[in-house]
């Protein structure tokens, strides 16, 4: 059941928006587990609270918050029990906030539905349920059987923005397709000759790096592999997280953003909360139709696995040994063709785990996907320049004979990324 959005207090909303603030800094680390962040909270004048960052338009005397907690990384701690140890006894009879349902099943941790009974909150204010098969309601449902009241609905869109990826994979086996490309003004990728280094600037570059670090994969062809011999690593420094990791970005959207940040405290964009050495480098994925992958790559020179994935008919040909961390996903044909199915990829990716897939490819992986109905979103870097009917394309697509073949997505974001623009459009 979802609760009528008028039963909420202001103090839940603040509550509420602490606690997805607290699970936005789980986007680099917490793959293949969803972001979670949790908010313990009570209006007793007698709690040892945090009153110190409390919006403005709360009162601030009410805002005792006596834990906090988000998940971090698969098998450590869920948010509900970080922000249960931090609260200790005063938990009893307080009110907990969490953007995700509590689950209620063992996996590498106990159920923190259990933990909320045990500590005897009165209350449990969650953001969506999960949609995960083995929770799907069931947390929501023992807790209301221990007495516990229970209301859904708080913020529910930001919830899931923070947990596109998770989502997918639970409701469709399938990963959240990102798709990045750098253009000119008039969609082009690379002049006649090739060149392409460096339609858009620095700072357009170095943004999209956040786009590889909140995916589990990087995934592009290998006519890009042989063509830039790219590491298709993320080369951030502690430095650009602390300055770069914000809600704003996670959300990505600014609707959503604009809906929450009312009831952010103090320093609402600041998710950044660890050492550089803790952020994980996403899978790096190549779609190598003729097993043409060799051994003197620069992929090779970064510890992160290298996934080839080629149809098995190519087989004779591949190479012997690959390097420790290389692995073949043979992955069958399209029916008259050569190439891996892309749709059968997909579904094996979200098989391994991969819930956020970031794809820089050229235009015809870029074209198939798209074709294909592969791809959730796409981040659109477009410099100020004018390269020419001559140069190479955004991506490649069939000659189209009505408008409604026309793959169109819906607006999220638009804005000023150096001398560049960043466009953000999703499907509808």
């Amino acid at each position: 059941m979802i609760s009528d959005g008028s039963c909420f207090s202001d103090f839940d909303k603040a509550c509420m928006a602490e606690a997805l603030r607290l699970a936005a800094k789980g986007i680099f680390t917490t793959s293949p587990n969803p972001n979670v962040g949790c908010v313990i909270a009570t209006t007793k004048d007698t709690a040892h609270a945090d009153t110190s960052s409390s919006p403005s338009n709360v009162n601030a005397q009410q805002m005792t918050i006596i834990g906090r907690g988000f998940h971090l990384k698969a098998g450590t701690a869920h948010a509900e029990v970080h922000a249960l140890n931090q609260a200790g006894g005063a938990a009893k009879g307080a009110t907990a906030y969490v953007t995700l349902e509590p689950c209620s099943h063992y996996g590498r941790t106990p159920p923190c539905a259990d933990a909320l009974i045990k500590a005897q909150v009165a209350r449990v204010v969650v953001a969506m349920q999960d949609p995960y098969h083995e929770v799907a309601g069931r947390g929501l449902q023992k807790l209301r059987d221990a007495g516990i009241e229970v209301q859904v609905g708080l913020f529910g869109a930001q919830a899931a923005a923070l947990n596109r990826g998770f989502i997918k994979r639970a409701t469709q086996g399938l990963p959240y397709v990102r798709l990045k490309i750098a253009g000119s003004l008039d969609g082009r990728t690379a002049l006649a000759n090739g060149q392409s280094k460096w339609i858009t600037g620095e700072k357009a570059r170095h943004d999209g790096q956040f786009g590889r670090a909140i995916s589990s994969a990087i995934m592009t062809g290998i006519g890009t592999v042989l063509a830039d011999d790219p590491l298709l690593n993320v080369r951030l420094t502690a430095e650009d997280y602390a300055q770069g990791a914000t809600l704003q970005r996670a959300l990505a959207n600014e609707t959503l953003y604009a809906e929450l940040a009312p009831w952010l405290a103090g320093d609402d964009a600041d998710i950044s909360h660890v050492g550089i050495d803790t952020i994980r480098q996403p899978v790096r994925v190549v779609v190598d139709n003729r097993c043409e992958v060799h051994g003197q790559l620069h992929l090779w020179s970064e510890p992160s696995p290298v996934w080839l994935a080629s149809p098995q008919q190519c087989e004779q040909v591949a190479l012997d040994d690959l390097a420790a961390d290389g692995e073949r996903l043979w992955i069958t044909t399209g029916a008259d063709s050569a190439r891996v199915d892309l749709k059968e990829l997909m579904s094996t990716l979200a098989e391994r785990g991969i819930n956020d897939l970031w794809v820089e490819a050229g235009a015809n992986l870029a074209g198939a996907l798209l074709q294909l109905g592969l791809v959730d979103e796409m981040i659109v870097y477009m410099a100020p320049k004018l390269m020419g009917p001559d140069a190479a394309a955004l991506v490649d697509l069939p000659i189209l004979s009505a408008m409604d073949q026309v793959p169109s997505f819906a607006f999220q974001s638009v804005e000023t990324v150096g001398n560049d623009i960043k466009i953000v459009v999703r499907m509808p």
